[in-house]
This record gives C-alpha cells, sequence and structure tokens, in this order.
C-alpha cells in the first residue's frame, strides 16, 4: 500500500501522549468514520490488490483496513465538500491516524492530490451480498511495520509471550514492508477491546481484518 512507512512503535512514551484510536464500527449501511485519507497510485497500479483484483489508481476505488471488500462508500473532503464514491478493493493504509487509502482517480475527484492527505468523512452507502464474504471474518491488531524482518521478529516475539498470538504479515513495495499483527479473533467487539487493551498498555495500534490470500491475477498492460 502506502509508500510511507511507520517503522517503530516502540517508543512508550510517545504512545501514551496519543489519544486512543477510537472504536472500529460494525460495518452497515450510512455508517460513517471520521479521519485522514491519503492516495496511492505507482508503484501499485497494476499489481495484485488484496482483495484479487488489479489495481487501477484510474478507477474510483479504494484500500480499507476492515470494510468488506466490494463495499461502497463516499467520501466527503471536509476542507472543500467535494466528494466521491468508491469501492473498496485493498486493505490498508497501515498508518496510524489514517482511515482509507483512494486511488489517484478518486483523490483527483476530491482535490487532495496535491496535499497528499485530506480531512475526511467516510460513509457506507452499500454494502456486498452477504454470500459475497467470508462465513467467518477475522481480525487482527497492528502493532508496527518495518523494512526489516529482523526487527518485525523481535517484536512479533516479544508481544507473543504477552498476548499468546503474534505474526508477520509481509507487504511487498518500494520499500518492502514486514507487519507485525496481534491476535486472531471472529468478533470486530473483541478486537476493538484488544486493541483498546494493547492501546492503553502504551503501544499504539490499530484493527485490521484478516483476508484469504486471493488467486493470483494477470498485470495491467
Amino acid at each position: 500500500m502506502l509508500v510511507i512507512v511507520c517503522f517503530s512503535f516502540l517508543d512508550a512514551s510517545c504512545a501514551k501522549k496519543q489519544k486512543l484510536r477510537p472504536i472500529v464500527l460494525t460495518p452497515r449501511i450510512g455508517s460513517t468514520e471520521t479521519g485522514i485519507a491519503s492516495w496511492y497510485g505507482i508503484p501499485y497500479h497494476g499489481r495484485r490488490a488484496a482483495g484479487g483484483e488489479i489495481y487501477d489508481m484510474e478507477q474510483l476505488v479504494a484500500a480499507h483496513r476492515t470494510l468488506p471488500f466490494n463495499t461502497w462508500v463516499e467520501v466527503l473532503n471536509l476542507d472543500n465538500s467535494r466528494s466521491v464514491t468508491v469501492r473498496i478493493i485493498d486493505r490498508g493504509p497501515f498508518i496510524e491516524g489514517r482511515i482509507i487509502d483512494l486511488s489517484k482517480a478518486a483523490a483527483r475527484e476530491i482535490e487532495m492530490l496535491g496535499p497528499g492527505i485530506a480531512k475526511v468523512r467516510v460513509r457506507i452507502v452499500t454494502a456486498p451480498p452477504a454470500t459475497a464474504q467470508p462465513s467467518i471474518a477475522a481480525f487482527a491488531i497492528q502493532i508496527g511495520a518495518f523494512q526489516e524482518k529482523r526487527r518485525a521478529e523481535e517484536l512479533r516475539a516479544r508481544f507473543e509471550l504477552e498476548y499468546g498470538t503474534a505474526q508477520i504479515v509481509y507487504r511487498a513495495g518500494n520499500p518492502p514492508v514486514w507487519r507485525v499483527l496481534v491476535g486472531n479473533v471472529s468478533d470486530l467487539d473483541a478486537a476493538n477491546e484488544l486493541q483498546q487493551r494493547i492501546q492503553l498498555a502504551g503501544h499504539p495500534s490499530f484493527v485490521v481484518r484478516l483476508d484469504p490470500s486471493p488467486a493470483p491475477a494477470p498485470k495491467i498492460q
């Protein structure tokens, strides 16, 4: 996803100064969240998105950390009142404080290409049919992202001892990223509770959805 990487969440003194992340709500039509949007293009254009299809930065699509794939959301730029409706096909942004990663085309629609980020309100417009979603959803808590696997492994081992389950998820890119995730729960409320426990202990974190690995798809020519 996004090229900018938060390399370490280990500074507990800084973490304690931050406010707790908002609870992630169960997705339903009309529900909203407010936060920072970013956008991504090259080098991810033409690569397979987390949902299995090829990411085309000139389509009105986006990445979200927890919403089911093929959910449609309206993104309102709170600075200029411009809005765009996009379909969720990917996961991200994996940066603390950001809630959605837009395609280049979507970012252009709400005039945030230049600034790169904007404060937005995201509202769910339509949800995919239940038959199109996995029968059991799974969620985890991201606690760090690193360019070096060694550092990610050190954090994973530390949190596995404390919370029982932790894993590393590799994300190809330029640069590549090793993400550290804690927990594996099927209930969003339980994921929110775990995230709050980790945050109160002084570790910035946020809830992410765990998706099955999609089948490979050809790149855009």
